[in-house]
């Protein structure tokens, strides 16, 4: 079996005039690396194309670490803890940031809701909308509540509505225009994600994948943008690195941004392993294109690791 755990940011303050993310401390990393340690065993994301069928079924627990988004913290904060625990991991990149040099426009929203608060944000959406995307129905409400469980009821409502209910094009242009009046893109660009030389490091050791163009929610687009978004990346991680990318991480791996034909189109385009984010054990029966991952406050020491438990009852006893 495989449980794959996933990380965005590592960083030593979180501290910002309206919580936007969550992550960990490099202490509070290495402390769950070593708890992990303790239930499973670490395997280099290699050993999953070369391998993946034994390791599926398998009742080792094999544990894979992930990263998504490309982040410079990631390579600086994160990378020597893995180094000192002789631990592997895969980190997925955006090409976007270094194809275009723009910021994702994730991030462009994590930002802004660090200086914003989440009811203003969503009284800015109304009124340049001009409708009401902001009123979510009752269904709607417990997706967002779901998927964004470590958010506030506001908050995961407002990323809700960015990330799935508004129109693209209301979107990028509402985003775009409150973050250019708050930050320097150029910037934020040089301070956030990795540079060209820390990418090719990770693919000299083989952890390195593609997390898509844009990070997008692909299973919202057409067939043909969703192949667009996974095709450049993998041909700018193929040029960049001389070496063939066959991983990908969906961006927000919800169902809906992972459903068909996602996996379809992936898989013609030469990926041979996907990750999504839903939660749990991944067993012989599962997708190799649609693996599941826990985020990594679902985990040991985790801020909900009940859900962890719940799923591996049989380890912990």
């Amino acid at each position: 079996m495989l449980t794959v755990s996933n990380y965005h940011y590592i960083r030593e303050d979180f501290t910002s005039p309206f919580p936007s993310i969550f992550g960990l401390t490099p202490s509070q990393f290495e402390k769950q690396l070593m708890a992990l340690m303790k239930i499973g065993k670490f395997i280099h994301p290699n050993e999953l194309i070369k391998n993946i069928d034994n390791i599926l079924k398998s009742k080792t627990n094999y544990i894979l670490i992930t990263f998504d988004d490309g982040l410079k913290e990631q390579f600086e904060l994160a990378v020597p803890i893995l180094n000192k625990l002789n631990i592997s991991a895969l980190f997925f990149i955006n090409s976007i940031n270094h194809i275009e040099k723009k910021v994702s426009l994730v991030h462009k929203i994590h930002l802004l809701r660090s200086k914003l608060a989440p009811k203003s944000l969503l009284n800015l959406i109304s009124e340049y909308s001009h409708s009401d995307l902001v009123n979510l129905s009752s269904l709607e409400l417990k997706k967002a509540a779901s998927h964004y469980n470590y958010d506030t009821v506001d908050s995961a409502n407002l990323k809700y509505i960015l990330n799935f209910k508004l129109p693209k094009n209301l979107q990028h242009e509402l985003v775009n225009k409150l973050f250019s009046s708050y930050f320097n893109e150029s910037r934020v660009i040089k301070e956030l994600y990795m540079t060209k030389q820390q990418l090719k490091e990770l693919a000299n050791k083989k952890m390195l994948g593609s997390h898509t163009h844009s990070h997008l929610a692909l299973g919202l687009l057409k067939p043909n943008f969703i192949n667009e978004e996974l095709l450049k990346t993998k041909i700018y991680l193929n040029r960049l690195t001389n070496q063939e990318n066959e991983f990908v991480s969906y961006p927000y791996g919800s169902k809906e941004a992972c459903a068909a034909p996602v996996p379809k189109l992936a898989k013609e385009l030469g990926y041979k392993i996907g990750f999504t984010m839903e939660r749990g054990i991944n067993t012989v029966k599962e997708n190799k294109l649609l693996l599941k991952r826990f985020d990594c406050n679902d985990l040991p020491l985790g801020k909900n690791e009940k859900v962890f438990k719940d799923e591996y009852s049989i380890i912990y006893k």
